[in-house]
C-alpha cells in the first residue's frame, strides 16, 4: 500500500476540457462578426504561442482578450458549452475526482469565473481551484484579467505551488509547457503529458510519463478506474495497406495502432508481435502456426478481406486467439466486376481492345452476343454468388444456381442438382466457392469437358480451384470462347513481376486478385473488421468469429465482467465455478458457448469481491486465456 500523501494537480483547458476555453468563448462573442474566422485563427495562434513558451504568458492573455470583445454575460453561455467539452475520459472517471477530492487541486491560467462550476460538478471546492480572475468595466465588458494573480505571470503555476507548499508528492497532469516546467523547477515530483486532447513536442519531451488518457495516469498510479486496462496499452498492427479508416476507428477509441504497408515474413512477424495484441492483415500475410505460438499476448487476428486460408485458424484457437474477417464488405464490388467481365466476355470486348492497342481495326460483330436470354450458370450460391443472382437476371439472363449446401433460390433462378448439368447448359459459368483445401483443382479437365462448346468461365474465387494447364487447354483449343481470371493458384506477396500460363491468350481477361479492391468495399470493411476487433476488446463479443464460440453479450452494468477461455474438456465448467462459489462473489449474470475444441465462459459480477479470485481462475486446468474487463 502506498502511504506517501499524493497531491494530484490537473491544469483545466484542453486538460480536464478537450477545449481551450478562451476559443470557445471567441466562437460565442464573434457571431456575425465578418472577420470571426481569421480572428479566432489569430486567438488559436496566440494561445498556442503561450502554451508553448514562445511568448509570455501576460502577452499571450492580454493579446487574446483584446480580441475577444467579451461581456460578463457571454460566461453563461461558455459554461453550458464547456459542460459539452468535458475529455472523455475525465467524464469516464467521474468517481475519482469524487473519492479523492481532498488531494485534487486545479492549477490553470484559465479563468475561475468559467472553470469553478465545471469542477464543481467533480466535487472539487473552488478553495482548491487557483486560475485568473477577469476584470470588467462599468458596462460589463471584459477589459482584462488580475495582474498582481501569480497565474497571470510567466512561470505563474511554478510561483503558485511554491505558495501552496503541498505536503507529499505533487504530480502535475497537463498538456502545456508551463505544466511540464514544474518538475523542472523542482515543485512537482512527477509531470504527466496529457495527450487525449492535444500533443505538444515540448510537453513530452519534458513528462515522466505520457498519458493518452485518465485511464493510463490512474493505471500507472494504482488507483481505482473505471476502465480495467488503459486501451492505449492494447497495441494493433495492420499491414499491408489496410483502409486508413481502420487506423482512424481503432486510434479514435483509444488504441496504439502502427500500420505498416507491406506484409511481413514469417519472422520478421514473430519480431514485430512480440507486444501486439491485436493483429490486422488482407490476403498476403501468412498467419503460421510458429507465429502463433509465439505471439504471447495476441488476442486477436482480423482478416481485412473474406478469405481466411493464409491464417492457421486452428492453431489460433488452440491458442485462445480469435479470428474475424469481412465476409460481406465487399460482396458488391465482386458482383459488379463478375457482371462487367461477363459483358466483355460475350461482347468480346478485350479481344477488340487489344486488336485497336496494336492499331488494328477490326469492326465485326463475329463473336459478340448480348447477355440478355443466355444461360448464366453460378457455382456457389453464397452472398456474392446471390447477389451476382439477382443483378444477372435484371440483365435479363437466365440463371442457374449449384451449392453443395440446400440454398434458397432468389427470384427466378432455378436450382441445378449437379454441377455436371449445370456445366452443361451454361453460356457463362461463374465460380464463387470457399478456399477450402479440399475444392483444389474443383474445376479441372474432366469438368471443362463437360461445357458447352463456345462457353465462358469466369473465376473470382480462389486460385486453386481451377486447373490452369487444363484451362489453358480448353481455351487454346476453342473448347472455351473466353475466361476472366482473377485469382491464382500462386500469387506474388508483393506488386512486381508476375507469369502465368494464361498471359498472352487474346480470349483472357487477367486481373490481379482486384475483385473486392474498390474504395467503397475497402472502406466498408475499415469499418466493419474494426467494429468487430473492439466489441470483442471491450466487452468480449465474439459475433462473426470464424473460428470461435459466438457469443453476443448484454451490455455491463455496474459489474466486473470475467472472460475465461479454456480447452473443452469435461468439468471445467464445474471448476469454474467452484472457484467463484468459494470466493462467494455474486453473479449478475453467465454465458457459456462451446464448440469441439474450446469454450468460452463469460461471468458478470459485483464491483466488489476479494481479487484472489482472479489468480485462482487463472490457474484452472486448461485456461487458454482469461481477462477481467469493466
Amino acid at each position: 500500500m502506498n502511504l506517501v500523501k499524493r497531491n494530484f494537480v490537473f491544469d483545466f483547458d484542453s486538460t480536464l476540457t478537450r477545449v481551450e476555453a478562451l476559443d470557445v468563448l471567441a466562437e460565442i462573442t464573434l457571431v456575425g462578426n465578418p472577420k470571426k474566422e481569421e480572428i479566432i485563427q489569430e486567438i488559436t495562434k496566440i494561445t498556442n504561442l503561450g502554451i508553448d513558451g514562445e511568448i509570455s504568458f501576460p502577452q499571450s492573455l492580454e493579446r487574446r482578450i483584446q480580441l475577444l470583445n467579451a461581456k460578463k454575460s457571454d460566461l453563461p453561455l461558455l459554461i453550458g458549452e464547456l459542460k459539452k467539452h468535458v475529455s472523455s475520459s475525465i467524464e469516464r472517471n467521474k468517481e475519482f475526482f469524487e473519492n479523492f477530492s481532498d488531494d485534487i487541486y486545479v492549477i490553470s491560467a484559465g479563468f475561475k469565473e468559467f472553470i469553478d462550476p465545471i469542477v464543481a460538478e467533480y466535487n472539487i471546492p473552488s478553495e482548491r481551484v487557483f486560475a485568473n480572475t477577469f476584470q470588467f468595466d462599468e458596462n460589463e465588458n471584459i477589459i482584462g484579467f488580475d495582474k498582481e494573480n501569480s497565474l497571470s505571470k510567466h512561470k505563474g503555476k511554478i510561483e503558485c505551488l511554491q505558495k501552496l507548499n503541498l505536503e507529499g508528492e505533487v504530480q502535475v497532469i497537463g498538456d502545456g509547457y508551463s505544466d511540464a516546467v514544474t518538475k523542472e523547477a523542482g515543485v512537482a515530483d512527477k509531470f504527466f503529458a496529457y495527450t487525449e486532447n492535444v500533443s505538444r513536442d515540448k510537453t513530452i519531451a519534458n513528462a515522466d510519463y505520457v498519458t493518452p488518457s485518465l485511464d493510463e495516469f490512474l493505471f500507472v498510479n494504482k488507483l481505482p478506474r473505471n476502465i480495467s486496462y488503459p486501451k492505449n496499452r492494447m497495441k494493433i498492427l495492420l499491414l499491408e495497406n489496410v483502409h486508413p479508416d481502420a487506423f482512424a476507428k481503432l486510434s479514435n477509441d483509444g488504441f496504439t495502432v502502427e500500420t505498416v504497408s507491406r506484409s511481413l515474413s514469417e519472422d520478421e512477424l514473430i519480431e514485430k508481435l512480440k507486444d501486439v495484441h491485436v493483429l490486422g492483415i488482407r490476403s498476403k500475410t501468412q498467419v503460421t502456426k510458429r507465429v502463433i505460438e509465439a505471439a504471447e499476448k495476441l488476442m486477436v487476428v482480423s482478416a481485412f478481406c473474406i478469405g481466411t486460408k493464409q491464417i492457421d485458424l486452428e492453431a489460433c484457437k488452440e491458442n485462445g486467439i480469435v479470428v474475424f474477417n469481412a465476409p460481406y464488405s465487399n460482396t458488391r464490388s465482386v458482383v459488379e466486376l463478375a457482371i462487367g467481365e461477363i459483358i466483355m466476355l460475350m461482347r468480346s470486348v478485350f479481344k477488340r481492345s487489344t486488336e485497336l492497342h496494336n492499331g488494328q481495326w477490326n469492326k465485326t460483330a463475329q463473336g459478340s452476343r448480348e447477355v440478355r436470354g443466355k444461360k448464366l450458370g453460378i457455382v456457389g450460391y453464397g452472398n456474392i454468388g446471390k447477389q451476382l443472382s439477382v443483378l444477372a437476371e435484371a440483365l435479363g439472363m437466365d440463371v442457374y444456381y449449384y451449392d453443395v449446401e440446400d440454398k434458397l433460390a432468389l427470384g427466378n433462378a432455378t436450382r441445378i442438382n449437379s454441377l455436371k448439368e449445370l456445366l452443361s447448359i451454361s453460356d457463362v459459368v461463374t465460380l464463387h466457392i470457399d478456399d477450402n483445401a479440399a475444392n483444389k483443382n474443383f474445376i479441372g479437365e474432366e469438368e471443362l469437358s463437360y461445357m458447352k462448346d463456345g462457353a465462358h468461365l469466369v473465376n473470382l474465387s480462389r486460385g486453386f480451384v481451377v486447373d490452369i494447364e487444363a484451362l489453358v487447354k480448353a481455351l487454346k483449343s476453342g473448347k472455351l470462347a473466353g475466361a476472366a481470371v482473377d485469382v491464382y493458384p500462386e500469387e506474388p506477396r508483393k506488386n512486381g513481376d508476375f507469369y502465368t500460363q494464361l498471359k498472352g491468350l487474346d480470349n483472357v481477361i487477367l486481373t490481379p486478385h482486384v475483385g473486392g479492391s474498390t474504395e467503397e468495399a475497402q472502406k466498408d470493411i475499415a469499418d466493419f473488421v474494426p467494429s468487430k476487433i473492439m466489441a470483442y476488446i471491450n466487452s468480449g463479443n465474439t459475433v462473426d468469429a470464424v473460428n470461435f464460440p459466438n457469443i453476443r453479450l448484454p451490455r455491463q452494468k455496474n459489474a466486473h465482467r470475467f472472460l475465461h477461455i479454456h480447452r473443452n474438456t469435461s468439468g471445467i465448467m464445474a471448476k469454474i465455478n467452484k472457484v467463484l462459489a468459494k470466493y462467494e462473489l455474486n453473479i449478475t449474470g453467465q454465458y457459456l458457448s462451446t464448440d469441439s475444441k474450446v469454450g468460452y465462459v463469460i461471468t458478470d459480477v459485483d464491483k466488489e469481491y476479494n481479487e484472489e479470485v482472479i489468480e485462482k481462475l487463472r490457474k484452472v486446468e486448461g485456461t487458454l486465456r482469461f481477462r477481467v474487463l469493466y
